[in-house]
């Protein structure tokens, strides 16, 4: 394994990690104070933390918006779905059931993207070795989410 393969592995991890404890917080404010109130508190204080720190780093990098398609920008919508379905979910379902569903419905639309090349995505054709993996998940998924 190159040693940039290991760098971009180990920055995965640490995202995954990251989510999971996030989730397990968010679910904190969600049964203290609702969904809403908890993806308010995470998207401002992320918000405000990255503000500050692109500020700080670079200065803002903000001057080219207007060259990117429009569809990009519902990347924050995007976000705000998420924050708010793990939200909800983690304390409803559980961590483990909850992101077992979040991570298959991840692989399948990843997959789909990939495979059509939407939203600028690189073509990554579905093979029969891909679909049995995705076969396999939603296995998992059963195995998982019926207990």
């Amino acid at each position: 394994m190159s040693s940039s393969l290991l760098f971009i592995s180990v920055v995965a991890v640490i995202g995954g990690v990251a989510v999971a404890l996030q989730a397990q917080l968010m679910a904190l404010l969600d049964r203290g104070m609702g969904t809403l109130e908890s993806v308010f508190i995470t998207y401002g204080s992320g918000g405000l933390l990255v503000g500050l720190l692109m500020l700080a780093l670079r200065g803002g990098n903000l001057s080219i918006w207007h060259t990117l398609p429009w569809y990009a920008f519902l990347s924050g919508a995007a976000g705000l779905v998420i924050v708010a379905a793990i939200g909800f979910s983690v304390p409803r379902l559980g961590l483990v059931s909850a992101f077992t569903l979040i991570v298959a419905a991840q692989f399948i639309v990843g997959a789909l993207l990939d495979h059509y090349g939407i939203l600028g995505a690189q073509v990554r054709e579905l093979n029969l070795q891909k679909i049995a993996g995705m076969l396999i998940l939603l296995l998992g998924v059963w195995l998982t989410v019926r207990s």
